[in-house]
C-alpha cells in the first residue's frame, strides 16, 4: 500500500481494489435507483447510491472491516477502540464481531439511542465520553493506550480511506456515465476514498462534498491550507459533527475533491422528507445531505447523470417524526395556530367546522384558559394542522380571521 511510508502519502486505486477483495462476501452492494424529484429539479439524472441499506445501516463497515482485517492475530487479542456518534460505532462493531476481535466504542453523551443499541447488539461494549465525536475519539486514544486495544479510527486511516473507497468502485460500474459524485462530509473518510477511486478511473468526474453549515470544517481548513478546528458544532446531522478534518483525508480532500458545499438543518429536514415521502426511503439526516445540496440548489451539477450517496439510515425514530413535522412546517404543509376564541358552550366545536370547511386536518388541539395574555371569558385553543402547501394555510389562516377569530402563528421549536 502506497500509503504505508509516510501518513500523508496519497492512496492509489489499488489500494481500493484491494479493499475491495478484502469485502467480497462481507458486505453488499448496494443499489443504484433513479431520483426523479432530484432529476427534475437539478434538470439532469439523478441517481441514488443507497448506502443506508448496507449492512449495519451506512458505509462505515466498508472501512472499519478493511482496517480490523488487517490487523494481526496478537493485535486483535489486545481488542479494538473506536469513537463514534453511532454508524461508525456500528460498522466496528459488526466488523469485530465478525472477525473475532472485542471491541469498545466510546460515544458522545446523547448518541442517538438506536445507535447505542445496535452497537450494544453487535457485541461492542459502549462507553460515553464528552458531548462531541472529536471528545469521544480523546477517550479513545486514552483508552487504547492504557490497555494496548487498537485504535479504529472513524476516519483518517489509509485502511478506512481504501474501504470507504469501494463505494466509487461500485457506482462506476453501475452508473459508468456519471459525471458527478456528491456526498456528505464529516471528517472526510468517505469523500477521500471515493475520490482516489473515481479520480483515477475518470479523472473529468467531479466529487462534491457537503457539510452541514453548523459543523463545517472544511471550508476554513481548505481556505487556510491545513486542518482547523470549530470550535464548537451543532446540527441535527450527528453522523458528521466533526470539528476537526484528520490529517491524511484533508490531504486527499484538498488534492482530489472539486468542490465543498454547505447546507442547513432546514435543508436536510427537506432533503430527509422529500426522501422518505417520493421515494419511501429512510435516512438520518447526514445521509440526506447529499440530496439536500441538489436541491437547495447549493450546489448545481454542470452536466451529465449525478450521483448522491445516501450514506446511513440510521436515524432515531422520534428525531425522525420531529423532522418530519418539521419539514411539512418548512413546506407550509403543517400549521401550529393559536385562535382565542370565546369561552362558551359550542364554540370549540365551531371553531372546527370552521377548520373542516377549509378541507384541512387537525392533528391536536390544547384547550387554556389560563394564559395571561387572555381577556376574561376568552379562551386560547392552540392547534397542529396539516395542509396542502402555502396557498391553502394562507387561505385557512384568511378564513378564520374572516370569521372572526385572533390568529397567530406558534413558533416551531423541532430542529
Amino acid at each position: 500500500m502506497t500509503a504505508a511510508g509516510s501518513s500523508l502519502d496519497l492512496l492509489t486505486l489499488a489500494d481500493v481494489e484491494a479493499a475491495r477483495d478484502l469485502l467480497a462476501g462481507v458486505v453488499k452492494e448496494t443499489p443504484l435507483i433513479p431520483s426523479r424529484p432530484l432529476s427534475e429539479i437539478t434538470g439532469m439524472p439523478v441517481w441514488l447510491k443507497c448506502e443506508n441499506q448496507q449492512r449495519a445501516g451506512s458505509y462505515k463497515v466498508r472501512g472499519a472491516y478493511t482496517r480490523i482485517s488487517r490487523l494481526s492475530a496478537a493485535e486483535r487479542a489486545r481488542g479494538v477502540v473506536a469513537a463514534s456518534a453511532g454508524n461508525h460505532a456500528q460498522g466496528v462493531a459488526l466488523a469485530a464481531g465478525l472477525l473475532g476481535a472485542r471491541a469498545t466504542v466510546f460515544m458522545p453523551e446523547g448518541a442517538p439511542l438506536p445507535k447505542v443499541s445496535a452497537t450494544k447488539g453487535y457485541g461492542a461494549a459502549v462507553e460515553y465520553a464528552g458531548t462531541s465525536v472529536d471528545d469521544a475519539l480523546e477517550a479513545a486514544h486514552d483508552f487504547a493506550r492504557t490497555t494496548g486495544a487498537v485504535l479504529i479510527h472513524p476516519f483518517d486511516h489509509p485502511d478506512v480511506i481504501a474501504g470507504q473507497g469501494t463505494v466509487a468502485l461500485e457506482i462506476l460500474a453501475q452508473c459508468p456515465e456519471a459525471a458527478t459524485i456528491v456526498t456528505a462530509v464529516g471528517g472526510g473518510g468517505l469523500i477521500s476514498g471515493l475520490a482516489v477511486a473515481a479520480k483515477a478511473l475518470r479523472p473529468d468526474i467531479r466529487i462534491i462534498g457537503v457539510q452541514a453549515s453548523g459543523a463545517a470544517a472544511y471550508p476554513p481548513s481548505l481556505a487556510a491550507g491545513a486542518p482547523r478546528k470549530l470550535e464548537s458544532c451543532a446540527t441535527i446531522a450527528d453522523g458528521i459533527a466533526v470539528l476537526r478534518p484528520g490529517d491524511l483525508t484533508f490531504a486527499h480532500v484538498a488534492k482530489l475533491v472539486d468542490e465543498v458545499v454547505t447546507v442547513n438543518d432546514e435543508d436536510l429536514s427537506a432533503a430527509l422528507l422529500v426522501l422518505l415521502e417520493r421515494h419511501k426511503t429512510v435516512v438520518e439526516p447526514a445521509g440526506a445531505a447529499a440530496a439536500a445540496a441538489l436541491l437547495t440548489g447549493a450546489h448545481v451539477p454542470s452536466g451529465g447523470p449525478v450521483v448522491a450517496i445516501l450514506s446511513g439510515g440510521n436515524i432515531d425514530p422520534m428525531l425522525l417524526l420531529r423532522v418530519i413535522e418539521h419539514g411539512l412546517a418548512s413546506a407550509g404543509r403543517f400549521l401550529r395556530l393559536a385562535v382565542r376564541c370565546s369561552d362558551r358552550p359550542g364554540e370549540l366545536a365551531r371553531l372546527l367546522r370552521e377548520i373542516a370547511g377549509q378541507r384541512a386536518n387537525v392533528v391536536d388541539v390544547n384547550h387554556s384558559r389560563q394564559s395571561p395574555r387572555l381577556s376574561f371569558g376568552e379562551v386560547e385553543v392552540a392547534l397542529s394542522v396539516e395542509t396542502r402547501g402555502p396557498a391553502h394555510s394562507s387561505a385557512l389562516i384568511k378564513a378564520l380571521r374572516d370569521a372572526g377569530y385572533r390568529v397567530a402563528l406558534l413558533a416551531d421549536t423541532t430542529p
